[in-house]
């Protein structure tokens, strides 16, 4: 009787473990996961993209699209949630990496996994299967430094600052930013690539030194969301509003008093939001095993006819239009 009864009970086991596998099969099968992560999380740039992510889930309630970070900008801690994602086994990977040589090795175990990797601000990556640009990265500096070398008179000191020296995107805005005031004979580069690392009060410390340092400067280009909050009230209480010129790339609404002040000449950018809806898409598209296609709408503003050309390694690169410049007379136009 005793035997009989340990029969039943390890068949009602395992008919109960069956169903439960199986139950958890069809979710998966119904509901693939898009875990997206950002360089850090708590930042206007980020929150920012955050809505998109939102705005994505809601619309395409056949997937669960959810975003984190790591507190601060940190290539380890990245790397950290990156491979818990990998752990839990999520369907497509969507990350804005800090330093993408950091997250070669864990991208290349995603996709053995048959893990989706899609990636943004990347175009070196080599282990990812789309990396989704708003626009061309060179083309974005050159007009950065263009603005700057405007409101410079084509003449004076300037200097660079980025998030990281790891920070591919950062690195080649800054690059083509050079490039560009090559044709201004007297357009002096002092102290170029000072990092950041996103952090608005470090920044603002660090370009205090600049201008101690360099008293006659007349242009600062920066690259991180936070990095001309920071340069811009030193410049402000330094009392060189509308003496300095400080073009780089920031938000409208947290630049906006700066730019109204004149510390801030202009600012360049995308809309976040629109990159984390493109970037979950692409994803999306991957999960389901459908095409990238040059020329495709992604149904995102921006991303509407987006080109597809070879990426650093077996990917491609998903490039879109959607470059903005905005200064005093025009930041209103595009509030978030």
């Amino acid at each position: 009787m005793k035997a009989k009864t340990k029969k039943m009970l390890a068949g009602t086991f395992i008919a109960t473990a069956m169903l439960a596998g199986t139950a958890t099969t069809l979710v998966a099968q119904e509901k693939p996961v898009i875990a997206t992560v950002v360089k850090i999380s708590g930042i206007p740039w980020f929150d920012r993209m955050n809505t998109g992510v939102e705005a994505f889930q809601q619309a395409n309630p056949d997937v669960q699209a959810s975003q984190s970070g790591p507190a601060t900008a940190d290539s380890a801690q990245q790397l950290q949630i990156v491979q818990d994602l990998i752990a839990k086994g999520v369907n497509a990977l969507a990350v804005v990496p800090m330093d993408p040589a950091v997250l070669e090795g864990a991208f290349k175990r995603a996709m053995e996994r048959g893990i989706v990797v899609v990636t943004h601000e990347a175009d070196n990556q080599m282990n990812t299967q789309a990396d989704v640009e708003a626009f061309d990265n060179a083309e974005y500096g050159a007009a950065l430094n263009e603005r700057l070398a405007e409101c410079m008179g084509k003449a004076g000191k300037w200097t660079t600052f980025v998030g990281s020296l790891g920070s591919r995107t950062h690195m080649q805005w800054v690059g083509a930013g050079e490039e560009n005031a090559k044709k201004y004979a007297d357009m002096q580069l002092v102290d170029p690539n000072n990092e950041s690392f996103d952090d608005a009060n470090a920044t603002y410390e660090k370009a205090k030194e600049v201008l101690r340092k360099h008293p006659d400067i007349k242009g600062f280009q920066t690259s991180a969301g936070n990095d001309v909050l920071g340069v811009g009230r030193a410049i402000d209480e330094a009392g060189l509003s509308g003496k300095v010129c400080l073009v780089g790339t920031g938000l409208p609404n947290p630049s906006a008093d700066l730019l109204e002040s004149g510390a801030i000449t202009a600012i360049g950018f995308w809309d976040p939001q629109k990159a984390g809806m493109a970037m979950n898409a692409v994803a999306k598209l991957l999960v389901e095993k459908k095409e990238l296609t040059d020329g495709m709408d992604l149904g995102v503003e921006g991303y509407n006819k987006v080109s597809i050309k070879k990426g650093a390694g077996d990917g491609v690169l998903v490039i879109g239009n959607g470059m903005v410049l905005a200064d005093k007379s025009t930041y209103k136009d595009h509030m978030f």
